[in-house]
């Protein structure tokens, strides 16, 4: 494992990022708070560009807990059986729309606790709610984060719990709003799993990754 990063380092990379892109965007498709938890709870071990697919026409029709419970499993499952774990993923959509129904008012809760109590809804799906649609400053840590915060040094950790923690206890406040947005687009399409693109990596000198390619 590298050693984690200081302060000065972090911060410089962070100035390159938010130079680069001052206001970094998720790329799951999303008309409101219920269909941003949709989308990103269909996103486990899937693509964005999947979701975006089979969500595009669905969420014409069911923008809300209530009228995706009028959808119903079934005709849910039509829209979105492209996407890996398709009929579990159903279940838990319709399970949460009704608890949101029955117990929130048809509102989405902006509490991490509360997001997690509901069907499908991990630790990771909350943070990214809380964040994109609630602007606060929560990191949601996926295999892109994990991979290049332990890579490069920004945020070292052994699972995915003391990865979020090092992101909260290292990287500057002023950063922290879209830090996980970057760290994701970074690990996306730069620092890949397989043949990472350190030649075209704007951190490239500040990285503690070892094998950086030439």
């Amino acid at each position: 494992m590298v050693k984690q990063l200081d302060y000065k380092t972090i911060r410089e990379i962070f100035t390159r990022f938010q130079e680069a892109e001052a206001e970094p965007k998720g790329e799951l498709d999303h008309v409101n708070a219920y269909t941003l938890v949709v989308a990103v709870a269909l996103s486990a071990q899937a693509t964005d560009k999947g979701v975006n697919r089979a969500t595009a026409e669905l969420f014409k029709i069911a923008d809300t807990p209530q009228k995706m419970l009028e959808l119903g499993e079934e005709q849910l499952i039509e829209h979105i059986k492209t996407i890996g774990l398709y009929r579990n993923k159903a279940k838990n959509v319709i399970k949460l729309s009704k608890i949101l129904v029955d117990d929130y008012g048809g509102e989405v809760p902006n509490s991490r606790a509360a997001l997690e109590s509901l069907p499908g809804v991990g630790r990771k799906t909350a943070n990214v709610v809380l964040n994109m649609w609630w602007h606060y400053p929560s990191q949601a840590v996926d295999t892109h984060i994990f991979r290049f915060g332990n890579r490069s040094g920004v945020a070292v950790g052994k699972d995915v719990v003391a990865v979020e923690r090092a992101i909260e206890d290292h990287i500057p406040v002023d950063f922290s709003l879209h830090a996980h947005h970057w760290m994701i687009l970074h690990g996306r399409y730069t620092c890949t799993a397989r043949k990472p693109k350190c030649a075209a990596c704007l951190v490239r000198d500040l990285c503690m990754f070892e094998d950086k390619n030439l």
